[in-house]
């Protein structure tokens, strides 16, 4: 039920853009452990895999609480009040980051803020899919999730966090990012409307709503928990540990390599709603199956190329590329996959089980096979996710309209 009506200054564009932005922040407070790594970890004494552990225990509270929460979201029918919540609480998380003392206290703070976090994005999608201009509805995805997390988590937060830290210190780092957190909640409460769904199919409403395993017998479905599972594994080894990595291991300073970093998030703002269009036109799977091959650049390029730094940035922007196909297997796949009415649950599924899996397995596994060798086990580690992401998704269904010769079933 899209309501562009071909004007920029439209509700669809205006919510496209309030909520997008909103999981810019979502990605930036997140992101902060791995660019404030290299004052944390002396400042509290920290080891590989208990900076991998931070990580994963946001991710496991992300899975949980994406799942769970979004469930809970289509089960209600409601939407806004979710959100508002989700932006506040997680806000003040990163408040509670800069009062850490302690390993313990961190962990905790970073829980927290997981459990707020993990119902945004599948909820934000259910809304676009409502509000969305049918033709629009794979590019809308792609922007929402990839423009601005790319933007502000992967561009601005490896520049402006270490400055922050170095001016005034890491926990100041941490206090700052929760203003914007918080004004967005306030823009949330004041422009956006709660959707209504359009009415479901005579098929829809008889259906019986399959439930957690019912979902996981459709092969696309199962499919993109695979994908997520190891392409999650694949971002957050990257997002925390690559600073950390040309910190040590290439004798950078946190800015330098902060620097070297940040074009990878000029990747995922392009291709984040340029491989969600692509998929449009060309269809889903060969789109995935280019855009997850292609993340193995990026962490061959960190370990053996040796070049000027600027050529260093681009191999890492162009493998970061990858991250374009999240909106595919997270958002657009399942929500073309199951009946309107389970967009949410069907989304949160594919998130919880990357989340789940390999967003808390992932870094602490990393980390520890670090400690036991050097910081290249990291590198390698994204070498894998990456190769298994591409496999998996030549399993893919193809999904887009226009496409398929048959329309969706439940």
């Amino acid at each position: 039920m899209g309501n562009s009506n071909g004007k920029v200054a439209s509700y669809e564009n205006g919510l496209l853009l309030l909520l997008g932005f909103t999981f810019g922040i979502v990605f930036f407070e997140r992101n902060a452990i791995g660019n404030l790594a290299a004052y944390i970890i002396p400042d509290l004494g920290l080891s590989q895999a208990q900076v991998g552990m931070l990580g994963s225990g946001l991710s496991l509270a992300w899975a949980l609480s994406a799942y769970l929460i979004g469930a809970w979201s289509d089960k209600s029918g409601v939407r806004k009040p979710f959100l508002i919540v989700s932006i506040v609480v997680f806000s003040l998380c990163s408040v509670l980051s800069g009062l850490a003392g302690s390993f313990a206290m961190l962990l905790l703070s970073r829980v927290l803020m997981g459990a707020a976090e993990g119902p945004f994005l599948p909820i934000c999608f259910s809304i676009m899919n409502i509000e969305s201009s049918p033709q629009r509805r794979g590019v809308n995805a792609g922007l929402m999730q990839n423009f601005f997390a790319s933007l502000l988590g992967t561009t601005l937060a490896p520049l402006l966090l270490p400055q922050l830290a170095e001016a005034f210190g890491w926990r100041t780092a941490f206090f700052l990012s929760a203003i914007p957190g918080l004004v967005c909640a306030l823009l949330v409460w004041r422009f956006v409307r709660e959707p209504v769904a359009p009415p479901a199919s005579a098929v829809e409403t008889l259906a019986e709503k399959p439930g957690l395993l019912a979902m996981l017998k459709q092969r696309n479905i199962l499919v993109c928990c695979g994908i997520a599972i190891f392409m999650i594994s694949w971002y957050l080894v990257g997002i925390i540990f690559l600073p950390v990595f040309f910190t040590v291991m290439r004798g950078m300073t946190p800015e330098v390599a902060g620097q070297v970093v940040a074009p990878m998030g000029i990747a995922t703002m392009i291709c984040g709603f340029v491989v969600p269009a692509i998929s449009d036109r060309i269809g889903r799977r060969p789109a995935m199956i280019i855009f997850t091959f292609i993340g193995l650049i990026t962490p061959i390029a960190a370990v053996h190329f040796t070049g000027p730094l600027p050529l260093l940035s681009l191999l890492l922007l162009i493998g970061w590329t990858a991250s374009g196909s999240f909106a595919v297997f997270m958002g657009v796949i399942p929500s073309e996959t199951v009946p309107k009415a389970l967009a949410a649950s069907s989304m949160g599924l594919v998130v919880g089980a990357g989340e789940l899996v390999g967003g808390v397995l992932s870094p602490t596994i990393s980390g520890w096979i670090a400690d036991q060798t050097s910081l290249v086990a990291h590198m390698v580690v994204m070498m894998v996710c990456s190769f298994v992401g591409g496999l998996l998704s030549l399993l893919l269904v193809e999904t887009a309209p226009g496409k398929v010769s048959a329309p969706r079933t439940a």
